[in-house]
């Protein structure tokens, strides 16, 4: 995962020890270096502009906002959405985690 340089990735070894994925630090002022992250970012300022006040917002919103990205068809994913390659990705690791057992 890459990530920029904000607080919120403060336990970023305690993730990496948990799960095995490894973190990497972007640097700053350097958003080309996250290009997906700042495609998303873009998707959910055409809902939420930047800086508005999430506490205005149910979770239940939030979350048709997010259903409507996720599903929304990405050129770089193939013209499919990323719930189809999630879901994809899913059904393929459980057919191959039977094949193993």
């Amino acid at each position: 995962m890459a990530y920029d340089q904000g607080r919120e990735m403060a336990l970023h070894k305690k993730l990496t020890e948990k799960t095995g994925v490894a973190v990497y630090f972007c640097d700053p002022h350097s958003p080309w270096q996250r290009c997906s992250n700042e495609n998303t970012n873009g998707l959910v300022h055409q809902y939420l502009p930047k800086g508005t006040d999430l506490s205005g917002y149910s979770q239940e919103q939030l979350d048709a906002i997010a259903d409507e990205i996720n599903n929304r068809p990405r050129k770089g994913l193939g013209v499919r959405s990323p719930l189809a390659v999630y879901n994809q990705l899913l059904l393929n690791a459980s057919q191959h985690s039977t094949l193993i057992h």
